[in-house]
């Protein structure tokens, strides 16, 4: 799930105490039917509308040749997507609160980490149904990358629908050697002028929390509530360094680019030698494209990379809520997951323990189609790191502006 801004926590406090002192709407009833089958015929002509992020164009045409068909012929679902992500969907939903509404104008939403946060502050959701999907049986909950979001536990008000890494992207017709630590990323800058740069979105943000945690001392040394004396030492040591670089990078470190369309664009044109990826296979899917040169590689540098899952919620205002969970759970079938997962459609990991799959679906996971440019989930597993706590995240880029950009 792609984001770019964030409200801060005081916004977020101050409107829950306006919430808190409004009369709440009333929230339409909870899903209620003696077995799926009925809750499936319930449903038929529905009309469902999702707010996601519409940033990618694979994303898009999975969604609108494959997804919007599907749950149309299958459950008679009318999904119609609306643009949304991050701090619009919470304003969005923050409004309906507060003025009362009755019934949302929206049913679905993609989010994860601090936008599920905010809304389960503000009492936005629906839930708990993720564990009362029928497909949720295979969902893999025991994985921490799965069952937990930016180290919040799902409890049943999102249902997990895909799961990435963070990796570098790299033009290896002129990257001979990646850089695998910060100290070799500082000589690589320094050596290379303007062919580096990080942007200041959800993308940028994520590797940077994967180099807050290398000052911090690596591993699991951000795991847990948010900590604000950890936070202050290692972000300290943070800001130096980038500032310490930031002449070397694009445009001088004078601006960064807003979204990482912005920065694919650089680097497919040869500005930069480097860009970024939350989806660990999507070097694959541009070039396939023809979006990025076919040199392109990715990597995971030793210090690590974020992995994290992508979720799907209901909304507490939802009148189609029914609708919504038949919808949901049309998406972490191993049908649809198998789609998505293949590095031609999109590339997205499954959320599913494949494990525990029947036989045919099983085989079929393990012969998707090879990756080719991107490094193989199971060589960078053992570099994942666990999100921080969205707190991390929020003071990260309201710094990135105070320490670096203004600076």
């Amino acid at each position: 799930m792609k984001n770019t801004s964030f409200y801060p926590l005081l916004f977020i406090f101050s409107a829950l105490l306006l919430l808190g002192c409004s009369n709440p709407p009333k929230t339409p009833a909870a899903v209620e039917y003696q077995n799926w089958e009925e809750q499936v015929s319930a449903v038929q002509g529905e009309q469902l509308t999702l707010m996601m992020w519409p940033g990618d164009p694979l994303i898009n045409q999975y969604m609108q040749n494959y997804v919007q068909p599907e749950v149309k012929q299958r459950f008679g679902i009318e999904l119609e997507i609306v643009p949304g992500q991050g701090n619009q969907i919470v304003s969005t939903l923050m409004t309906e609160l507060e003025a009362s509404k009755q019934e949302s104008e929206v049913d679905v939403v993609w989010i994860n980490g601090e936008t599920f946060y905010q809304l389960r502050q503000i009492k936005a959701l629906y839930g708990p149904f993720s564990k009362d999907l029928p497909h949720s049986k295979w969902v893999h909950w025991e994985s921490p990358f799965i069952g937990t979001d930016f180290q919040q536990a799902v409890e049943g008000y999102e249902c997990p629908w895909g799961n990435v890494q963070m990796t570098l992207i790299y033009d290896s017709a002129r990257v001979q050697e990646v850089p695998m630590d910060l100290s070799a990323l500082s000589a690589w800058v320094k050596d290379h002028p303007g062919k580096f740069t990080l942007g200041n979105n959800f993308t940028g943000m994520t590797l940077l929390k994967a180099w807050l945690i290398d000052f911090a001392g690596g591993g699991d040394a951000l795991n847990g509530p948010f900590d604000d004396a950890k936070y202050k030492a290692a972000s300290r040591l943070l800001w130096k360094y980038i500032n310490e670089n930031k002449a070397y990078f694009w445009n001088e470190g004078k601006s960064f680019p807003n979204d990482l369309a912005e920065q694919h664009r650089l680097f497919a044109n040869g500005e930069l030698d480097f860009t970024l990826s939350n989806n660990d296979s999507e070097v694959d899917n541009k070039i396939a494209q023809g979006l990025f040169p076919a040199s392109a590689r990715a990597y995971v540098p030793n210090y690590g990379s974020i992995q994290n899952s992508h979720y799907m919620g209901i909304t507490a205002l939802s009148a189609k809520k029914a609708a919504a969970e038949v919808f949901i759970n049309f998406l972490i079938s191993p049908e649809a997951q198998l789609k998505k997962m293949n590095p031609t459609v999109w590339g997205d990991g499954t959320v599913l323990n494949t494990e525990l799959l029947p036989n045919e679906w099983k085989q079929q996971f393990e012969n998707i189609p090879g990756r080719k440019h991107a490094p193989q989930r199971k060589e960078i597993q053992q570099k994942a790191l666990m999100e921080p706590d969205p707190e991390y995240m929020i003071r990260l880029f309201e710094d990135f502006r105070t320490q670096v950009i203004e600076r």
